[in-house]
C-alpha cells in the first residue's frame, strides 16, 4: 500500500507538469489566433503573441520552434474546429433535421469563434501556402465522404437534385459570411450574431433558404 502511495506521489507532479504544459500550449494557440487573425502571418510577431499569452518569447519557442510552426498549428486547430460539425452528417439521418442542425452549428461557430473563420479566410485568399496539404488531404477526404452522403439522399429522392459539393460550399459561404463580414452585416442591419433574436432569425432564414432549394419543407 505504501508503494502505491509513493507511486501516486511521484506521478502527481508529472501529471501537473503535463497539465500545465498543455494549458500553456493552448494559451499560445489562443494568442496566436487572436494576433494572426488581425495582422496575418507576416504582420504578427512572436513577441506580440508571447505577451498576449503571458509568456516569455523563450517559453513560447519551447512549444513552437518558429512563427511559421505556430501559425500552421493554429490553422490546423481552426480547420478541425470548423469541420467538426460536418462529421455529423450521416446517411441514416433525416436530411432536413441533419441539414438544419449543420447550419445551426456552423452559424454558432460564426458567432462564437469569428477569429477562426477570419484567419482561415485570410489564409485561403493568400493561396493557402501553408495549409494546401491539409486542404488537399484531410479536408478533401471529408468533403468527398459527406458529398457521398448527400448524393445517396439525392439518389433515394430524399432531397432534390443538387451538386453535393456545391451544396456544402454554399452552406459554408452563407454561414461564414456572418463571421468574415461581421462589420458589414452590422453596418447594414445594425445588429450581429451576439443579438439572440438576430441569431435565431439568421439561422431560420438560412435553413429555409437551403431546405427550400432542396425541395424540403
Amino acid at each position: 500500500m505504501a508503494i502505491d502511495r509513493a507511486g501516486e506521489a511521484a506521478a502527481g507532479p508529472g501529471r501537473r507538469r503535463r497539465r500545465d504544459g498543455a494549458l500553456r500550449r493552448d494559451a499560445v494557440l489562443d494568442a496566436g489566433l487572436a494576433v494572426f487573425s488581425t495582422l496575418g502571418l507576416h504582420g504578427a510577431s512572436l513577441d506580440q503573441i508571447a505577451e498576449r499569452a503571458g509568456l516569455s518569447k523563450t517559453n513560447l519557442l519551447y512549444y513552437f520552434a518558429s512563427k511559421e510552426a505556430l501559425y500552421l498549428a493554429v490553422l490546423q486547430r481552426v480547420l478541425t474546429v470548423w469541420l467538426d460539425p460536418l462529421q455529423a452528417l450521416d446517411a441514416g439521418s433525416e436530411p432536413a433535421d441533419a441539414l438544419k442542425a449543420y447550419i445551426r452549428a456552423k452559424m454558432t461557430l460564426s458567432r462564437d469563434a469569428p477569429q477562426a473563420s477570419r484567419l482561415f479566410c485570410l489564409e485561403i485568399v493568400q493561396g493557402a501556402p501553408l495549409l494546401r496539404a491539409e486542404l488537399a488531404g484531410p479536408l478533401r477526404a471529408l468533403v468527398d465522404a459527406k458529398a457521398a452522403v448527400l448524393g445517396s439522399w439525392i439518389a433515394q429522392g430524399r432531397i432534390g437534385p443538387h451538386d453535393p459539393r456545391h451544396l456544402i460550399f454554399s452552406i459554408w459561404a452563407i454561414t461564414q459570411h456572418y463571421a468574415d463580414f461581421a462589420v458589414q452585416v452590422e453596418a447594414v442591419t445594425g445588429r450581429d450574431l451576439s443579438d439572440p433574436d438576430f441569431f435565431e432569425a439568421t439561422v431560420a432564414s438560412t435553413q429555409r433558404l437551403v431546405l427550400a432549394g432542396l425541395g424540403l419543407a
